[in-house]
Formats: structure tokens, C-alpha cells, sequence
């Protein structure tokens, strides 16, 4: 770990002030002060969060061996009941009790500050995990094989919508306690200055996540009420709308989050800073203000909605959403880049990428986040949200071929990279394991990649996506059954993977050496080189030539895929 963060982990253009009267402790390493409050629920909800990921991954391992037709591990109902558990853990479960940790830690860290209530924690985590354990059981008791999304007419047993709104709820105090922990830090001068990178984006996120969870409220009260038999039934349509107002923008609180985790990882790995904070920053108002609107194109099909307003949403406004992902993933990079140069690596385009601490499992974790979400999810997900492409699209298995890039390549790999940070920080132990903590995120990039790809070239061969038997009729190529191979061998790849995280974690809590009174491990920093001297290239305006380079391969794949997806709706819709 760098000895002290740079403006993307503290106020910038500023100094933290110092708090009277707050329990706290300072990183020996970092020189930053840990609000000891803070600390407590920072540590139950990751360690909640790593406990439901874990849960979520065997459920990965049984569909992924079932998709696979040569094994069709589960029976038909089975394979619905994991399949609803598997989406809620990983999709609600997992990411929002990892959240809300980074959450606490983005508005008390950097900001040198007092967590605002340790009272509203307790509560916010405890109904959090109520409600959590709830939905599981009652999952696996076969009282809500509904899948994920629940559609209506399906109806679950009333524990379920309750245990959602508990987790739901229980997140939304959280995020109050995010909100006024900001506002007493800048009340008590803890921070001068404005928001530094990490809590900003965090802020985002936050703001997002009040917008999903009210849409969550709405949405399945009255649902609740009616699996009691107090209400009519809601109409199924208008049931449909409200609730992608939470399951997709759960997902792009995720994407704010994974977002300032790269930048601060970036920093914390090679002291890379943004090379334009302001670029950055309206990035991610960019993404409170579009990514709520975009949502709709989970709806390209539902003849509920109007085309008109699908369109408008799919067709301009979710563009503006993606502009500000493109504009994190030239500027992550390109701070890199920058920071490398400064430090001597100039040599060549790309001299500054070799030289980069690819051992240090933080950072290789962020990095292949970025590849991945960029390259696979990013462009199949703009492709997916083109009307006409959706059409023909939405219901195979192109569309989780997607999602899994995005949310579990991108979002799942971050969190996990940061975690090689948040456990020595936090628990004050050293990593076990150090080799295979290296290899992890390889690992698990590579099942990610090979599942994702699977499942996108078996869905462009017209495999359905939640379905128990796929070839019953055996109408599909044997192409089609060698990708769904493919998910099935980067499922286990990945699941081992997994499996070794959690074992790196717990194995690291219980017999880890203790770092109270000495520096944290330090998983790699490029050191600087000799004759170089930092801001160097201030006025460099080839800087960042290399990720230039990469941005431009990265522009050329996008339209290839894209352009080759118009090719293949005119083969299926003929112009005559």
C-alpha cells in the first residue's frame, strides 16, 4: 500500500482536521484514521456479504453443471428454486451488504470522520439479515420458486415480499446514515475542501440506491398485501415497470460503487490520480441522472409500454448513461498511465503496462474488472438495449451472458479486489495464502469470461435463457450444446475461484498474523525510477498515449459486434 493516499481517497486540495472526542485508531501504514464505529459494521456487513456470496456461487455451480446438457444436474424443480436463490443472493444479498460497508467506509475514512449513528447501524444491519435469512428459507422451503424478477401472476408465500422490504428498508437506513455521516463531517470541519473522488462516486451511488429502494417499496407492499389476501391483486403490467425500477438500477448503484473502487485502487496501487477530477465527477452525475431512465430497456418487449417512450429511453437517454461509463474507463486507465510515466516506465506505448504490479491481486482484480466490463458487458449491453436487436435477443441466453459480465466480472471482481485492502485495514491481519491470492482473480476472470461467452454465443443460436431442458426436441446445433459446455466449465472455473476467496478470507480472520503495532502487508507498488520526479508530465499532453491506443481498440470491437448484430437481424428479417 502506498504510504499516503492521494486526493481520489481524501479531500481534495485539502487536509483532514482532526475530530475530538471520536474513537478511532490510525493506519500504520496509510496514516489513515479508522473511526472505530465504523470499523464494527464495516466488518458484519462484509463479512455478511462474503457469507451470501458464497451461498450464491454453490447455487452458480448447480445451474451452470445444469445448463450444461451432458451433466443436467438438477430436476425441473430444483432447478427453479436454485435459480431464485442464486439471483437474490447474488443480485440483492451479496451486493448491497458489500455496499453498504464500502458506504461507511467512503463517508468516515477519507473524510477523517464519526460514523453519525451507531444505533441506526445496528438497526439497518439487523434488518438487513432478518430479512435476508428470511427470503432464503423461505426459498428453499419451494414457497417461492418465482425466480428473481417474481413476476406477476406467480405469487410467492408472504415471508418473501416481507423479507425483501426488511433487506430493502434495512438498506435505505443505511444509506441515511451514509448521508448524515456527509453532513456531520462538514458541519465538525472533520474535511476541508471538496469530496474526495472515492465518497463522491459513493454519493452517487447512494443517491441511486434511495431512487431503487423507494421503487422496491412501491412496488411489492402492495404485493405483500396481497399475498396476504388484504388487496386485490396489482396489474401485472404496471407490476413489470415499477419493478425494473429496482432490479435494474440495484445493478447501477453497483456500477457507481465498482467505479470509485477503481480509482481507488488505482491510487492505492500505483498512486494514480484522476487527470481531470471534474471529467470524472460529472461522469458520475451523468449516471444519477440518465441511469434511472434506463432501466427500460429490460422493457423492449413488454407490450405494456409504448414504443415511443421505449425509444426515447433505449435510444437517447441510456446513451447518456453510457457516456459516462466509456468516460471512467479512458480516465481509470489513463491516471494509471500518467502515474506510470511519472514514475520512469516511458518506454514504448505500452512499457508503462508491463511494469504495472500484476501480482498484487487489488490490483490485477480492478484491472481485469475494467477489461471485462468494458469490453464484454459494455458492448453486449448497448447492442442488447437496441430495440430491434432486443427483440430477436431478450429472451436467450445473451441477455445473463450479458448481465454476468457486468455485474460479476465487473462489480463482483472489484469487490473482491478491494477486500485484499479491506481486511488488513479493517481487521488488522495479514493475508494467508499469498500465492493463491495471486492467482485468484485470474482465476475467476477467466471462468467469467468463458461463462459469459457461453452463454452469449449459445443465445445467439437461439438458446432460451430459465430453462430446465433446452433440447428436449433436439432442435438445437451441436454448436449450441458446445457453448453451453463452455458455461458449464467457466461455472466450475469460477466457482473455484470464488471458493478460494472465501477460504483466503476466513483462513485470513482466524490465522492470520495480527498487525496492530506495524505496517500492513504490501501486496506491490511499482517503485519509481531513479531521475523521475513527480507531476512531471503536468503538461504532457501525450500522457496518455497508450490508453488512447486501447480506447480506440476498444471503439473498433464495439463496432464490429455492433455492426455484426445488424447483420444478423437482416438475415433473420429480410429487406425485400
Amino acid at each position: 500500500m502506498t504510504s499516503v493516499p492521494s486526493s481520489s481517497t481524501t479531500a481534495s486540495d485539502s487536509h483532514s482536521l482532526a475530530v475530538p472526542g471520536v474513537p478511532k485508531r490510525v493506519c500504520a501504514t496509510t496514516g489513515l484514521s479508522i473511526c472505530l464505529d465504523a470499523q464494527r459494521f464495516i466488518k458484519l456487513n462484509a463479512v455478511s456479504a462474503v457469507v451470501f456470496l458464497l451461498l450464491g456461487g454453490i447455487a452458480a455451480l448447480l445451474l451452470a453443471l445444469t445448463r450444461w446438457q451432458t451433466v443436467h444436474l438438477l430436476p425441473t424443480d430444483w432447478f427453479y428454486r436454485i435459480l431464485t436463490f442464486h439471483g437474490i443472493n447474488m443480485l440483492i444479498h451479496w451486493i448491497l451488504f458489500f455496499e453498504v460497508a464500502v458506504l461507511y467506509f467512503a463517508c468516515t475514512t477519507p473524510l477523517n470522520a464519526r460514523l453519525y449513528s451507531r444505533k441506526i447501524a445496528w438497526v439497518s444491519f439487523l434488518m438487513m439479515l432478518v430479512g435476508a435469512v428470511m427470503v432464503d428459507y423461505i426459498i428453499l422451503a419451494g414457497k417461492a420458486d418465482v425466480l428473481m424478477t417474481s413476476y406477476l401472476p406467480l405469487v410467492a408465500h408472504p415471508l418473501f415480499y416481507l423479507g425483501i422490504i426488511l433487506v430493502a428498508v434495512g438498506t435505505l437506513i443505511g444509506v441515511f446514515n451514509y448521508f448524515a455521516t456527509l453532513y456531520v463531517a462538514k458541519r465538525d470541519g472533520a474535511y476541508t475542501g471538496s469530496l474526495p473522488l472515492v465518497t463522491y462516486g459513493a454519493t452517487a451511488a447512494a443517491i441511486i440506491a434511495v431512487v431503487t429502494l423507494l421503487h422496491g417499496a412501491l412496488v411489492m407492499l402492495p404485493t405483500f398485501t396481497y399475498s396476504m389476501g388484504w388487496t386485490p391483486e396489482p396489474d401485472a403490467a404496471w407490476y413489470r415497470l415499477i419493478w425494473w425500477g429496482l432490479g435494474h438500477q440495484s445493478q447501477q448503484v453497483n456500477v457507481c460503487a465498482m467505479v470509485a473502487i477503481w480509482y481507488m485502487i488505482g491510487n492505492l496501487t500505483t498512486g494514480a490520480r484522476p487527470i481531470n477530477e471534474a471529467v470524472c465527477r460529472t461522469a458520475f452525475v451523468l449516471y444519477v441522472v440518465f441511469i434511472n431512465i434506463a432501466s427500460a430497456h429490460h422493457l423492449l418487449v413488454d407490450p405494456g409500454v409504448g414504443a415511443t417512450w421505449k425509444i426515447w429511453n433505449t435510444s437517447y437517454a441510456m446513451y447518456l448513461a453510457v457516456l459516462a461509463s466509456m468516460v471512467h474507463g479512458f480516465t481509470v486507465p489513463a491516471g494509471v498511465e500518467v502515474a506510470m510515466r511519472e514514475k520512469g516506465y516511458t518506454r514504448g506505448l505500452f512499457g508503462w503496462v508491463t511494469a504495472l504490479p500484476w501480482k498484487n491481486p487489488a490490483f490485477s482484480g480492478a484491472a481485469l474488472s475494467v477489461l471485462i466490463f468494458g469490453f464484454i458487458g459494455g458492448i453486449t449491453g448497448v447492442t442488447l438495449g437496441t430495440q430491434q436487436i432486443n427483440i430477436i435477443a431478450h429472451n436467450t441466453l445473451r441477455i445473463p451472458g450479458h448481465f454476468h459480465a457486468t455485474v460479476v466480472g465487473g462489480t463482483s471482481l472489484a469487490f473482491m479486489a478491494l477486500t485484499y485492502y479491506v481486511i488488513p485495514l479493517f481487521f488488522q491481519r495479514d493475508f494467508i495464502g499469498r500465492g493463491w491470492a495471486r492467482v485468484q482473480p485470474w482465476l475467476f476472470a477467466a471462468g467469467i469470461t468463458m461463462l459469459s461467452f457461453g452463454m452469449s454465443f449459445a443465445g445467439s443460436m437461439g438458446v432460451a435463457r430459465r430453462s430446465w431442458d433446452i433440447d428436449a426436441q433436439g432442435i438445437y446445433s451441436a454448436a449450441a450444446h458446445l457453448w453451453l459446455g463452455l458455461v458449464g466449465i467457466g461455472g466450475i472455473l469460477a466457482f473455484t475461484s470464488l471458493l478460494i476467496f472465501v477460504l483466503l478470507c476466513v483462513g485470513t480472520l482466524l490465522f492470520g498474523k495480527k498487525t496492530e503495532n506495524r505496517a500492513i502487508f504490501d501486496w506491490g507498488t511499482p517503485p519509481a525510477l531513479a531521475g523521475t520526479k513527480e507531476g512531471s508530465l503536468a503538461n504532457d499532453h501525450y500522457a496518455t498515449k497508450g490508453t488512447i491506443i486501447l480506447a480506440m481498440v476498444f471503439l473498433a470491437c464495439f463496432a464490429v459486434y455492433y455492426f455484426a448484430n445488424w447483420k444478423a437481424l437482416a438475415d433473420v428479417w429480410p429487406v425485400r
